[in-house]
């Protein structure tokens, strides 16, 4: 058991749209991810997401709305709900979700990332 500093992990790494895992509980990842511009549209069929925002602020957009999310707020996006983050500026945020999450969802592109290295 270790305390774990989210300011010194995020000065780790730099690159937009890469997740780090954190830590783990249960059967879930902490991951640190940093947002930047648009992501892709996409869902979780068996997982739902929580995003946490750290520093920055990001939109998350769903098909009939769209939600801002700021500093010390989250957001849950439910299993099957097509989403699309973005982030104007570079935004910090922790993600929540089963390790089974795949950061593209249902969709294959140069942004999936198989594997997460941890920080």
């Amino acid at each position: 058991m270790k305390t774990i500093n989210i300011a010194k992990k995020f000065s780790q790494f730099h690159e937009p749209w890469s997740p780090k895992i954190l830590g783990e509980i249960n059967d879930s990842y902490v991951k640190a991810v940093r947002f930047q511009g648009e992501f892709v549209w996409h869902h979780h069929d068996h997982e739902d997401e929580m995003f946490l925002v750290v520093q920055g602020r990001m939109r998350m957009k769903f098909r009939d709305h769209e939600e801002i999310v700021g500093p010390g707020e989250f957001i849950i996006v439910p299993r099957g709900v097509e989403h699309l983050p973005v982030a104007e500026e570079e935004t910090q945020v922790l993600l929540f979700e089963p390790k089974t999450t795949l950061n593209t969802g249902n969709v294959t592109n140069e942004r999936t990332l198989p594997q997460l290295e941890r920080l």
